[in-house]
């Protein structure tokens, strides 16, 4: 990251970072995923890391599966589409994706409250049915999952675990497949 120095008004100096730049990276969907999302692709935003053409993923997907928040991907050029194109799986963050379809919208105060006290962050489609969720390494996952599936077995939401990190599956008691 480069800095900047400005100055306050009391003469210091005071080293000012510049905004990072985030880059759009294609993620083709399956046939099945992108009839329901009615797009071929998903775009997510991604930061450079210090290996050419690897990034580290900045917003929590909708619809790719097996990607989290801050998992690094490695990408190519698509000349053709003219754009930055997701190739292969690097490593993982520790972070897990989990989606929540909302059935009822009066759990949606229930749930909001819910992923907060888990120290959770999610971004709502502009539907606002579905919600996507960045479930940090140091979340309980375990404990989170229960209540989400109370939830979901009374029929109130639709619950998806789109990747699950190392620590998360341990938490389960799951296998390393079971990404």
């Amino acid at each position: 990251m480069s800095s900047e120095i400005s100055s306050t008004s009391d003469g210091c100096s005071v080293p000012q970072s510049k905004p990072e730049r985030l880059y759009k990276v294609a993620f083709d969907l399956p046939a099945e995923t992108a009839d329901w999302a009615h797009a071929s692709a998903e775009r997510l935003w991604t930061g450079k890391t210090s290996v050419q053409m690897e990034v580290e993923v900045r917003n929590t997907p909708f619809y790719v599966k097996g990607i989290a928040f801050r998992d690094i991907v490695r990408v190519r050029v698509d000349h053709e589409r003219r754009e930055f194109v997701f190739d292969e799986f690097v490593s993982e963050s520790g972070h897990s994706t989990v989606r929540i379809i909302i059935k009822d919208d009066e759990v949606r105060g229930m749930v909001d409250a819910t992923l907060r006290s888990f120290g959770c962050s999610w971004e709502i489609d502009a539907t606002e049915a579905l919600w996507a969720i960045d479930v940090p390494s140091h979340v309980d996952y375990a404990s989170m999952r229960r209540a989400l599936i109370g939830v979901a077995d009374e029929g109130k939401v639709g619950v998806e675990e789109g990747a699950l990190s190392k620590g998360h599956r341990e938490q389960l008691g799951l296998s390393e497949s079971d990404r």
